[in-house]
């Protein structure tokens, strides 16, 4: 019997870069597409699994941004074991469709469309017209898709295309036949019946000027009508569309621009300083007491009755609690302490974006000591450092455990961001919307790990980002993002000085911890805390690793961060940024246009300031040595000069 062609996956990797909607290959050759959240937790003949419980965990403060019920952890695969008495959750698999769905054949040039079910032998598919002929020949599926910037996706548009029309009648055997040639025009499609013949020259050519995505894709195939997006849902399911008429934009289906994973991490925050009461809830917030709590609570039980309820159910695991302890954090969990946004004064006329004020919380908790289970955190002090630290840092804070939590809530296509709303975004994984967003849910996975805090001394900095000098260091930066906004679609924000130098030490510290501890470079991950608000300010920078195997890791960031070994780190970081092996080109490319991602760099390249984009929430932009240590032509611009 065919089999399905399939391939190992890791769990983290279901979130990012593999989510929903993706397209992966596995071993064999296959091109698929991750099936949507409807097809997850499914046993192979599409019955619920015995126990989704298990995959459930809550993080408050992502389920309060987010609109969802809880989280789910993605299953891992486990073989059926004949010797134990559980074998619950046994082979559980993630689904995916086979696509594009169009193949062609490198023998004869047959170019022919299968179903996304096909299985084939070992996955691939014989070519029929070969067969025909008694010749052995697989069919391998066409590099190219189409897709558009809502988010749809389809197959290329091969008949429409030869036929330069968007409702074609002829019904012939195409072919695609390559000429020899590197480029697209030496690739073209040929009609057997009609004989029409068109190469691909230009089907990937984007006019981002106009506004669109693609006219050429659109227009070209007819001259009277646009061939627009038909809503093409390929991820969930072969017969999934919805009404669109945005621009198609073809492409290679390997192309990075394909599928951009929206991702929303956190620091997990104790919903209180109590640790016996964070223990208890902590144990009702997870399976498999919340799991009655949110049933109970939909029948609209109180408070009384949910915690009689619970004790009955469950005695062992709260034996340990009394009656009005249950209460108390049965009361936190479903009606108090909501995520505690920062209530800026009003007169300032400053409106911070969601992501800013979402973290001033985590900005406010890391600036103290905690000995929580989740979060355990201890004060550097001062005093003994070296004077390079209490210059120009407030704290350092090092933080020996911390909980992050990272989700999938949507994916972009063509663009890293777009004008779609989170809810949205969030329904283009779902088949069949949820009416109730609060009763849904998200892939997601916890990892658990150490860093270090720095906050930065902002007296200092205040002074220095109002220089004249250090304005007109970052202006060319900030003209050249106002460019990319407008033509990729991206967010309006704000570029300061203050956020270039964070990001940039945040660099080079990451880059010279790699030497110091042994962590390799795409361990370490930043996370910046940065507002200008001059009311509420923020300028600190979290450098931290976090791995999901096991909870927390071994110690070896922490203790850089205390006295005698941070000095010579942050010492040795500063004086490599001085001189990268690509100056003086490095430092005058900054100077003149920019370079790096969108050249939304200043003096920062693969040499001296960048790090792996895993490691970076900027995508390696928005960096400048100068800002740090000064330039060739102004060497007392840099924060760090004196």
């Amino acid at each position: 019997m065919p089999s399905n062609p399939s391939g190992p996956v890791r769990r983290a990797q279901l979130i990012a870069p593999f989510g929903v909607g993706s397209m992966i290959t596995v071993p064999g050759g296959t091109s698929l597409i991750i099936a949507g959240l409807d097809y997850w937790y499914k046993n192979r003949d599409g019955t619920d699994i015995n126990d989704p419980e298990e995959f459930k965990f809550e993080e408050w403060r992502l389920q309060n941004l987010l609109g969802v019920s809880h989280f789910r952890e993605p299953p891992d695969y486990r073989d059926h074991n004949q010797f134990r008495n559980d074998n619950l959750n046994t082979g559980i698999t993630i689904p995916a469709f086979r696509f594009p769905t169009w193949h062609f054949c490198p023998d004869c040039n047959l170019l022919k469309q299968w179903p996304m079910f096909t299985r084939g032998r070992a996955g691939k598919i014989l070519c029929p017209e070969c067969y025909s002929k008694k010749k052995t020949r697989y069919m391998f599926q066409v590099p190219f898709i189409a897709m558009c910037e809502v988010g749809h996706l389809q197959d290329f548009p091969w008949r429409e295309w030869v036929h330069k029309s968007t409702h074609p009648t002829c019904d012939g055997d195409l072919r695609l036949i390559a000429t020899g040639s590197a480029t697209l025009a030496g690739h073209k499609v040929v009609c057997d019946k009609c004989k029409e013949e068109r190469t691909l020259e230009g089907i990937t050519i984007a006019n981002t000027a106009s506004g669109r995505t693609s006219t050429d894709l659109s227009k070209k195939l007819s001259s009277t009508e646009e061939y627009l997006c038909k809503g093409f849902r390929p991820w969930l399911g072969p017969d999934c569309y919805e009404p669109c008429n945005a621009q198609l934009k073809g492409s290679l289906r390997s192309a990075s621009n394909v599928y951009f994973a929206q991702i929303r991490s956190s620091i997990y925050l104790p919903r209180t300083k109590d640790n016996n009461l964070q223990e208890l809830l902590n144990l009702l917030e997870n399976p498999p007491c919340s799991t009655l709590v949110k049933t109970l609570h939909d029948l609209k039980a109180d408070i009384e009755m949910i915690c009689q309820t619970l004790k009955s159910y469950h005695p062992r695991l709260l034996a340990p609690y009394t009656h009005s302890q249950i209460e108390s954090a049965l009361k936190v969990i479903l009606f108090g302490e909501q995520q505690r946004s920062s209530k800026l004064d009003q007169s300032s006329g400053i409106i911070e974006d969601e992501q800013t004020a979402f973290r001033r919380s985590e900005y406010e908790a890391l600036k103290m000591e905690r000995n929580d289970l989740s979060l355990q955190i201890k004060t550097g002090n001062l005093t003994n450092y070296d004077s390079i630290v209490p210059t120009y840092f407030t704290r350092v804070m090092l933080v020996n455990k911390l909980q992050e939590t990272r989700v999938l809530t949507g994916f972009t296509r063509v663009f890293p961001e777009n004008n779609l709303s989170q809810t949205r975004r969030q329904q283009l994984m779902w088949r069949i919307p949820v009416e109730d967003p609060s009763k849904t849910w998200l892939p997601a996975y916890k990892v658990f790990g150490e860093g270090i805090f720095f906050e930065f001394n902002e007296d200092k900095l205040r002074k220095w980002e109002i220089r004249d000098d250090v304005r007109t260091r970052v202006k060319p930066l900030v003209d050249r993002y106002q460019e990319l906004q407008i033509n990729r679609r991206l967010r309006n924000r704000q570029i300061s000085p203050r956020f270039i130098l964070i990001h940039t030490f945040a660099h080079i510290i990451m880059n010279q911890l790699t030497f110091e501890c042994g962590y390799s470079s795409a361990a370490l991950r930043e996370r910046l805390f940065i507002s200008s608000n001059p009311d509420f300010p923020m300028s600190g920078v979290l450098i931290y690793t976090a791995d999901g195997d096991s909870e927390g890791t071994m110690g070896g960031l922490v203790r850089m961060g205390k006295p005698g070994y941070l000095e010579p780190v942050i010492q040795k970081a500063l004086m490599s940024a001085k001189w990268c092996s690509a100056d003086p080109i490095c430092m005058e490319m900054g100077r003149l246009k920019g370079q790096g991602p969108d050249s939304c760099n200043l003096a920062a390249c693969h040499n001296c300031a960048l790090v792996p984009e895993t490691a970076c929430e900027e995508f390696n932009r928005f960096l400048d040595r100068g800002l740090l240590v000064g330039s060739v032509d102004n060497p007392t611009l840099g924060f760090f000069t004196d």
